[in-house]
């Protein structure tokens, strides 16, 4: 199965939900101010946000009122060229800078943040990429482990320190073993709870701290993991940790496992934070860059530009 294909899969039950509704809605029936509030439903409970709702509505009445919109092929027409609209140019997960290049991952426990940063690392890895993991989330001995199979798995070197060491000195060191070892790119693992010794957010806000003391102007990328399947969840968890600490890109995970991928528009809408990776499925190169085109074509069942 090619990569768009495997996109198109992964996002089989946003599709069934979305574009089997979207059928009813329109097939064969007259587009007036009943199918078009029927439509407005379909959009806010497909959790595409209020904000993008209002303006894929307010756009497409006019059109329709324009003479430009007639049916149901229009509608799909209309609403593609939204989406488009909404989601802009593809902002795909790249390094620049200089080396190393310091990834900062956060998110709530459960999201599969360290599933994303070993399949980024087998990714860089495949590359050609050094990479060192951070294991800072030194609050569970089980991430720690987790992120060690990883590294082994990807090819990474990994930085750790005992359970219940200060996660910003794991931090610390990692960036400065990669400038001693000339590694490419760093990741940073973290807590994704609250938890005794410090509250969450002033806890990653002192590790970004360290880390630039590390290495001015790092970390380069603070990327946030967020679980597609928890809808507008993620769309308060995104504000929260951008309104903190300052996120730079969303790595959004679970897509093959959700009927709401409406939230990619949302979170641009709402936020304009960029979507940078995508998770279709459980393989390792099932985390690729989210690229508008190929997510629109394959969220309406459309054959690949």
């Amino acid at each position: 199965m090619g990569l768009f294909d495997r996109l198109k899969n992964g996002l089989s039950k946003t599709r069934q939900n979305f574009v089997g509704k979207l059928e009813d809605v329109f097939k064969g029936k007259a587009i007036d101010d009943s199918t078009i509030d029927e439509f407005e439903e379909l959009l806010i409970t497909s959790d595409i946000g209020m904000e993008a709702t209002m303006e894929i509505i307010d756009g497409l009445r006019n059109e329709v009122r324009a003479g430009r919109v007639k049916d149901y092929k229009g509608v799909k027409e209309f609403l593609k060229k939204e989406m488009l609209k909404i989601l802009g140019l593809p902002q795909p997960f790249v390094l620049y800078q200089e080396r190393p290049f310091v990834v900062l991952t956060l998110g709530v426990n459960g999201v599969g943040k360290t599933t994303t940063i070993g399949k980024l690392a087998s990714r860089l890895y495949s590359e050609g990429h050094s990479v060192i993991m951070a294991a800072s989330d030194t609050f569970r001995a089980a991430a720690i482990e987790q992120l060690e199979i990883w590294a082994q798995r990807s090819g990474a070197q990994i930085v750790k320190h005992q359970s219940g060491s200060d996660p910003a000195a794991v931090a610390f060191d990692a960036v400065e073993a990669a400038k001693a070892r000339d590694i490419d790119v760093v990741i940073v693992d973290t807590a994704g709870r609250l938890h005794t010794k410090m509250p969450l957010m002033e806890e990653l806000k002192k590790i970004k701290r360290v880390i630039n003391k590390a290495m001015p102007g790092a970390p380069h990328e603070t990327l946030l993991v967020v679980d597609a399947t928890t809808g507008q969840n993620a769309l308060r968890q995104a504000k929260m940790f951008n309104d903190a600490v300052g996120v730079t890109g969303i790595a959004l995970t679970k897509l093959d496992g959700t009927a709401k991928g409406g939230i990619v528009f949302a979170i641009k809408k709402e936020l304009n934070l960029p979507v940078r990776l995508i998770g279709v499925g459980e393989g390792v190169d099932d985390l690729r860059d989210f690229i508008p085109d190929e997510f629109v074509n394959a969220l309406l069942g459309e054959d690949e530009n």
